[in-house]
C-alpha cells in the first residue's frame, strides 16, 4: 500500500475483518477458497506494512527483506495460480470450467516462473513517489505478465456468477489505471485495490448467492 505502514496495517485489519465475516457466511466447500481471498489479501497487506517499517529503519534489514520476499511471492508467485484455481473450483461443471482449468495451468506457469526468480535472484525494494517498488529481473517479463493477466482476470471474466465477473471487470479497470498512473509500483498499488474490492465479495456471499449456487453445482 502507498504512503505509510499505518495505512497498510489499517487496511489489513479492515480487510481481515471482512475476510472473517466472508468465511463465516460460506458453508459451501466449493466456495471456501474463493471466499478466503479477502483474508489472504489482508495478510498480504500486513506484510507490506512490515516492509514499510523496514524502509523507515524501524525493523532490521533482514526482517524487511523477508517481508518483501513474502509480499512479492504471494503477489507474483502464488496469486496467478490461486485466483484462477479458486474460481475454477467454484464453477459448476461445463465448458466454462474446462477453459478455467486451462487458465489455471497458465497461471501455474507464470507463478512457477516468478517464484523461481524471487527465490534465486535478487529482489530490489525501494520507495518511489510515496509507494514501494519491487524489482526482480525475471518477474518483469512482458510475456509472463500477459500470462498472469490472462490467468487471473480471464478466469474471473469467464465465471457464470455475475458478482465474480464484475470482480474481474473491476480488477481489469484497476489494473489499467495503476499501469497508467503508478506503473513504477504496480504490484503494491494493484494488490491494494484488489484487496479493497473484497468488500464486494463479502456483500455477495452474505446474501447467500455464491453459497447457494456452489451447493447446487
Amino acid at each position: 500500500m502507498c504512503y505509510s505502514p499505518t495505512a497498510s496495517f489499517t487496511s489489513s485489519a479492515i480487510i481481515a475483518t471482512i475476510g472473517v465475516a466472508t468465511l463465516r457466511h460460506t458453508p459451501a466447500p466449493r466456495a471456501l477458497l474463493f471466499a478466503a481471498m479477502p483474508m489472504l489479501f489482508a495478510l498480504h497487506q500486513f506484510t507490506e506494512g512490515l516492509v514499510w517499517l523496514g524502509m523507515e529503519g524501524r525493523i532490521g534489514t533482514i526482517g524487511r527483506d523477508h517481508a518483501a520476499f513474502l509480499f512479492t511471492l504471494y503477489a507474483q508467485g502464488l496469486l496467478p495460480f490461486l485466483m484462477p484455481l479458486a474460481v475454477t473450483v467454484l464453477e459448476p461443471d461445463g465448458w466454462r470450467r474446462n477453459l478455467m482449468w486451462g487458465l489455471t495451468a497458465i497461471g501455474g506457469v507464470a507463478a512457477a516462473w516468478d517464484a523461481y526468480g524471487l527465490i534465486f535472484l535478487p529482489l530490489h525494494t525501494f520507495v518511489d513517489h510515496d509507494a514501494i517498488a519491487y524489482r526482480n529481473v525475471m518477474t518483469g517479463s512482458l510475456f509472463i505478465s500477459l500470462l498472469y493477466i490472462a490467468a487471473t482476470c480471464g478466469s474471473l471474466l469467464l465465471s457464470s456468477y455475475k458478482t465474480v465477473r464484475w470482480y474481474g471487470v473491476l480488477n481489469i479497470v484497476a489494473l489499467s489505471i495503476v499501469q497508467l498512473v503508478r506503473a513504477y509500483a504496480f504490484a503494491s498499488v494493484w494488490c491494494f485495490y484488489a484487496a479493497l474490492m473484497s468488500v464486494m465479495l463479502y456483500w455477495q456471499v452474505s446474501r447467500g448467492h455464491l453459497n447457494k449456487a456452489a451447493a447446487e453445482a
